[in-house]
């Protein structure tokens, strides 16, 4: 073989190794982004469209499945609010000094009023055991009252959601210090009729 035939050879198996590692990179790629449908298999026509993430799939384009249902939010069944207000005070989101977990708040309103299913929701404020048991649960009922104020504000429907309730600082989580800023919370419970 002469060398030039030799010099051939050995590009074409650099090429086609290359080629053969980049086709393999595409199809681990192509294999990520696999959309499959998801949701009850004996209704095809009522299924989501999801990506292995989870993200859901709408078509952008006019020929694109036409039988496939919103994407909509899923609302969890428990959603616990961490926000932190200012010392005794208890106004959202006048009083709210963590303004990413006021975001988490709109954005749970949001899923709400997107979800076809109509939830009912209970709202219970926590404190941590920093002063008396009457103290505490009055502020853990303001906390609720106010969240539950703002939700109706922000489109929720009064009938959607139950009177505030507070435990103070009855429920105490174990994982943290009965003092940690943890223990105050707002828990959302959702409730499918």
């Amino acid at each position: 073989m002469s060398k030039s035939a030799s010099a051939r050879a050995a590009a074409l198996v650099l090429s086609t190794t290359l080629a053969f590692g980049l086709s393999t990179a595409v199809a681990a790629d192509f294999e990520e982004s696999y959309w499959y449908a998801s949701g009850d298999p004996t209704v095809p026509d009522g299924q989501l469209w999801v990506n292995s993430a989870g993200e859901c799939w709408q078509s952008a384009y006019p020929d694109g499945p036409t039988n496939l249902p919103p994407c909509v939010a899923a609302v969890p069944e428990e959603f616990t609010l961490r926000l932190n207000f200012e010392f005794d005070k208890y106004v959202v989101p006048d009083n709210v000094v963590n303004p990413e977990e006021l975001a988490r708040l709109d954005q749970y309103i949001a899923d709400v009023k997107a979800t076809p299913a109509d939830e009912y929701l209970t709202v219970v404020g926590h404190t941590d055991i920093k002063g008396s048991e009457a103290y505490n649960y009055t502020l853990g009922m303001n906390r609720a009252t106010s969240v539950r104020d703002y939700m109706i504000r922000e489109g929720i429907s009064p009938d959607r959601i139950a009177p505030p309730e507070s435990r103070g600082k009855l429920d105490m989580l174990a994982d943290f210090a009965p003092d940690s800023v943890f223990q105050r919370r707002v828990v959302i419970r959702s409730q499918v009729d």
